[in-house]
């Protein structure tokens, strides 16, 4: 299991890495978990198949990246619906997921770098978020959620 905060151990995929931690969270007892990356192996298996070949690295973080917005989701519903046990589930589930997906940058770091594409782009006020979106989330790939993203980018733009 990562520790570090890397997605995987050096050599390894994420593919491979979700096989191995699987495969010790059997031995483990870890049903939970066991479940978790199960099914985002599968996740994975399936992309490669709609993908028609090997997916890579970049490819399965996005992939594990939309399963982890699909249980920010189901928080966010439970939660309106005094759901705090299942609410509980998606949070610890959600946990596993991350563990395999690069490190998150804070804010100040991504306002910087939407800073410099607002500079570079030339852009001056929100009407401009477009041309703004494209370019920030390349650099960032991976390294934030879009939904930050553009609020910090409007944030800029605005004053």
């Amino acid at each position: 299991m990562p520790v570090d905060g890397s997605a995987t151990v050096a050599g390894m995929g994420i593919a491979e890495q979700l096989d191995t931690d699987a495969k010790q969270a059997l031995r483990d007892g870890a049903k939970a978990r066991l479940g978790v990356l199960r099914r985002a192996r599968a996740a994975l298996k399936n992309a490669e198949i709609e993908a028609r070949g090997p997916l890579s690295e970049d490819d399965a973080v996005k992939v594990l990246q939309g399963m982890v917005k699909r249980h920010k989701e189901s928080i966010e519903q439970f939660t309106a619906g005094g759901r705090t046990d299942l609410v509980d589930k998606e949070v610890a589930e959600m946990a596993v997921l991350e563990e395999y997906l690069p490190a998150q940058l804070d804010d100040a770091a991504i306002e910087a770098i939407v800073a410099e594409v607002i500079a570079a782009e030339g852009v001056t006020d929100a009407k401009g978020l477009g041309k703004i979106m494209k370019p920030a989330m390349a650099r960032l790939a991976g390294q934030a959620d879009g939904g930050r993203v553009r609020e910090i980018a409007q944030r800029l733009l605005a004053g």
